[in-house]
C-alpha cells in the first residue's frame, strides 16, 4: 500500500492538525476505511478552565468521515476523568456514553466515538484504527488465528471479537499491558490498531503492516486463480437487460416504502457473480459488523433463467419471499424480549450474468452499500484463498445488527421529505418552468432525471441539484421528445441510475405563432410533434415502467391556459395543447386501476428564464394584442384577476402538490396557475 504521508503539508503543525492530516490520508484509501469507518486519536497536554495542567485526548467524533474531517470534529476528553474507568469490571453502553459526555473539555463538541475508552486505555500517544481489507481477509478465515500468526508471527496481539464498548476497550487495555513489545493489535472481524509517538508514526506503522498483509495474501492466490478459471467456464445466463428488470425488482422491494436502487455490472462485479460457489460463499456473513446496518447480513442471490417479464417477476418474488422468511426466523431465534424487528428486506441483490443492485433511502445510501460490498467481494475472495471465508456467529451478527447504540442513531434521523425515495423525470428542464420544477422537487427529496433538447443545459441544472442536494441526486440528459430512440434511452437511464420511475413531468414544448390561413405546415407539424406526440412518447415509456413496478405513480403535464382559452394567432399551439390535455385525461382513465394518477397544470405567460418566450414570440404576441413588446408583461399581469406576475416557481409549487402525497387522491384534474384568467376557467 502506498504511504501517502508528506512532511511538507504538516511541517511545524500541531498535534491536532497532524491528526486531521493523517485522517485525510487514511480516508483517501478505500481499502482502509469506507464512509465514516475507522478511528484515530492523539493525546496531548492542555489546561482546564482554571488554568491547571491536564492531559486530553482528541478523538474522532461519532459519525465523522475521515476523508473530509475537520479539527472541530475531534472532541477533546479529559483523560484524568476517563482513565479511572479502567478499574471497573463492567459498564453499560448507555452509562458509558453519558459519562463521556461529561468528560468533554467543550460541552458543545460532537459526541466522542464509541471507541473512546479503547483509545484511552492504550498507553500510546497516537492511535489509528481501520477496517482494512487486507486484515479482514486474514481474520475472516476458518483458521483465523493461525492465518494471522502465519502472516505476522508474534509481533501482533490478537483480540477476540467483541462489540465496541466497555468490554472490548478493557480487553484491549489488558492485552496491550501484557504485551508491551507488540507492534499492533488485530481485532478479530474488526480491523487493525497501530500506534506511535505521533500521528505520522502511527500511520507509517499502519501502512507497513497492511502492506505485509497484502503481500501475504498475494502469495497465496494460486487457489484463487483456479477458482477464477472455473468461474470463467460457468454457464452463462440468458441475455437480460438490467434496465428492463430493475423496475420489477424495485416494485417488489417497495411495497411498504420506495427504495432507490444502485446498479453495478463492472467487470470486477461480474467476475465475482460468476463464481461457482456464489450461492454459498455470499451467505456466510459480513466482512465486519460495522457494515451490518448498511448491508444486512447476507445479500439476496437470484438466478434469472428466463428474460420474460412475467418469469422475472415470479423468480424475484419467490427469492425475495424466501429471503424475508429466513430473516424473520433469524430474528425470532435471536431476539430478546421487547426487541422490534427491522425491515426484513435485503440491501444487496446479486443476479449472476446481470449485475448487482443495492438498496438505499437515497442514491448516497445505495452507493455506500455498493462500495462496501465491492470491498467485501475482495475480502471474500482473498479469505477463500487463505483457507475459507468465515465470519460472525448468528448471535454475534444479530447483536451487531441490533446494537442499541446504532438503533438509537436511527431515531435521531430527521423526518423524510414528501418526495424522499421518489424518482422524477422532467422534460424541457434546462430552463424556465422545467428547471424550476426539477429544482423544487429535488428540494423535497426527489431524485431527478433532468432532460432537455439542450443537453448541456440539462447537465448544468443536474449539477446545480447535486451541488445543493448531494451525491447522485440528479443526472442530466439530452432528449428530443419527438425521437423515439432518445426517449427510450432516457427512461433506461433513469432505471440504470435509480431503479425505476415514480413521477413524470412532461413539460417540453414550443409555441409557433401564426393565423391559421398563414401558418406553414412545417410549424403545424412541429407543434403537433412536440406538444402532442412528444407527450405521448414519454407517457408511454413512463407507463411501461410504472406498471412493471406496480406501486402507482404520478404523471404531470404542463398544458397551458390555451387549452381552455385559445388565443388569436396561436392555433397550432392551442390545438396541440388541447390534444395533450385529452391525453392526460385518457391516462387518468387507463391508469387509475394501477394507482397511476395523471393531472395537468395550466400556467400563463411565464416570462422569466423561459426559452419558450423567445424575442420572436414576444413580438408576435404583442402584435396580436396591438401593444408594444415592453407592455407585454404588464398586459398579462393586468388581465388576470389577482393582477400578479406568475413565475416558474409558482408553477413548480403546483407541480409539487400534484407529485406528492397531498394529491394522492387527485387524478384527471386541471390546475390553473395564471393569477385568475376568467376566460380560461375550466368548464
Amino acid at each position: 500500500m502506498l504511504n501517502r504521508w508528506q512532511s511538507e503539508p504538516v511541517l511545524n503543525a500541531g498535534a491536532l492538525d497532524q491528526l486531521v492530516y493523517q485522517s485525510r490520508m487514511v480516508g483517501e484509501e478505500e481499502s482502509l476505511v469506507l464512509w465514516g469507518g475507522g478511528n484515530n486519536s492523539v493525546k496531548q497536554p492542555a489546561v482546564d478552565l482554571l488554568g491547571q495542567p491536564i492531559e486530553v485526548m482528541y478523538i474522532k467524533g461519532s459519525g465523522s468521515d475521515m476523508k473530509s474531517i475537520i479539527p472541530a470534529q475531534y472532541p477533546a476528553v479529559r483523560l484524568d476523568y476517563v482513565l479511572p474507568l479502567f478499574e471497573r469490571e463492567e459498564m453499560s453502553d448507555e452509562d458509558m456514553v453519558a459519562y463521556l459526555a461529561r468528560c468533554l473539555i467543550d460541552p458543545t463538541s460532537p459526541r466522542p466515538s464509541i471507541e473512546t475508552l479503547l483509545h484511552a486505555f492504550l498507553p500510546h500517544r497516537a492511535i489509528l484504527h481501520t477496517h482494512t481489507d487486507a486484515i479482514l481477509s486474514l481474520t475472516n478465515t476458518v483458521g483465523r488465528e493461525e492465518t494471522v500468526r502465519e502472516c505476522f508471527g508474534d509481533r501482533v496481539v490478537l483480540v477476540p471479537y467483541y462489540l465496541p464498548g466497555f468490554k472490548l476497550s478493557k480487553q484491549v487495555g489488558l492485552l496491550a499491558a501484557q504485551h508491551p513489545e507488540a507492534e499492533a493489535l488485530i481485532l478479530m472481524n474488526h480491523g487493525l490498531i497501530t500506534w506511535g509517538n505521533d500521528s505520522q508514526e502511527a500511520y507509517d506503522n499502519h501502512i507497513r503492516l497492511v502492506t505485509e498483509a497484502e503481500d501475504f495474501v498475494k502469495s497465496k492466490r494460486q487457489v484463487q486463480a483456479q477458482v477464477q478459471a472455473q468461474a470463467q467456464a460457468a454457464p452463462s445466463t440468458p441475455a437480460i437487460e438490467p434496465e428492463a428488470v430493475a423496475p420489477i425488482l424495485r416494485g417488489l422491494l417497495s411495497t411498504e416504502k420506495p427504495w432507490i436502487l444502485g446498479f453495478d455490472n463492472s467487470p470486477e462485479v461480474m467476475q465475482f457473480l460468476s463464481r461457482p460457489d456464489l450461492h454459498t460463499i455470499t451467505q456466510v456473513g459480513p466482512a465486519t459488523p460495522d457494515h451490518m446496518l448498511y448491508t444486512k447480513r447476507f445479500p439476496l442471490v437470484v438466478e434469472l433463467t428466463d428474460p420474460n417479464p412475467e418469469q422475472v417477476h415470479s423468480q424475484f418474488a419467490e427469492a425475495l419471499n424466501k429471503y424475508t422468511t429466513a430473516y424473520r426466523q433469524y430474528f425470532s431465534l435471536n431476539a430478546k424480549a421487547g426487541a422490534v424487528m427491522l425491515d426484513a428486506l435485503p440491501r444487496i441483490v446479486l443476479v449472476p450474468g446481470v449485475g448487482m443492485w443495492t438498496l438505499g433511502k437515497d442514491a448516497r445510501a445505495a452507493r455506500i452499500v455498493t462500495d462496501i460490498y465491492r470491498h467485501t467481494m475482495n475480502i471474500i475472495a482473498d479469505a477463500q484463498t487463505l483457507g475459507g471465508f468465515a465470519t460472525l456467529s448468528d448471535e454475534n451478527a444479530f447483536n451487531a445488527e441490533y446494537w442499541p447504540l446504532e438503533l438509537y442513531k436511527l431515531t435521531l434521523l430527521p423526518k423524510e421529505k414528501d418526495l424522499a425515495r421518489r424518482i422524477v423525470l422532467v422534460t424541457g428542464a434546462a430552463s424556465g418552468i422545467g428547471r424550476a420544477i426539477a429544482r423544487r422537487l429535488a428540494e423535497e427529496g426527489a431524485h431527478v432525471v433532468v432532460t432537455d433538447l439542450n443537453g448541456e443545459g440539462a447537465e448544468t441544472v443536474a449539477a446545480e441539484i447535486r451541488q445543493k442536494q448531494g451525491l447522485n441526486r440528479a443526472i442530466g440528459l439530452k432528449l428530443d421528445v419527438t425521437n423515439l430512440e432518445q426517449v427510450e434511452e432516457a427512461f433506461k437511464a433513469a432505471c440504470r441510475a435509480y431503479g425505476g420511475l415514480d413521477i413524470l413531468v412532461s413539460n417540453a414544448g414550443i409555441a409557433p405563432v401564426g393565423a391559421i390561413d398563414r401558418l406553414s405546415q412545417r410549424d403545424w407539424d412541429m407543434s403537433l410533434a412536440i406538444n402532442t406526440t412528444g407527450h405521448f412518447l414519454v407517457t408511454r415509456a413512463s407507463l411501461n415502467i410504472l406498471k412493471k413496478q406496480s406501486i402507482g405513480g404520478s404523471l404531470i403535464y404542463n398544458a397551458t391556459k390555451n387549452v381552455t382559452a385559445p388565443g388569436k394567432d396561436f392555433g397550432a399551439y392551442s390545438v396541440a395543447k388541447a390534444a395533450e390535455a385529452q391525453l392526460c385525461r385518457i391516462v387518468a382513465i387507463e391508469g387509475g386501476e394501477f394507482g397511476i394518477r395523471a393531472n395537468m397544470l395550466n400556467p400563463d405567460a411565464i416570462f422569466e428564464g423561459s426559452q419558450l418566450w423567445s424575442e420572436d414570440l414576444k413580438n408576435k404576441r404583442a402584435n396580436a394584442y396591438g401593444i408594444s413588446v415592453e407592455e407585454l408583461p404588464n398586459f398579462y399581469r393586468q388581465r388576470n384577476l389577482l393582477k400578479v406576475e406568475v413565475t416558474a416557481e409558482d408553477v413548480a409549487e403546483a407541480a409539487l402538490f400534484l407529485a406528492g402525497p397531498r394529491a394522492a387522491k387527485t387524478t384527471g384534474a386541471m390546475i390553473p396557475v395564471d393569477g385568475g384568467v376568467k376566460e380560461a376557467f375550466p368548464r
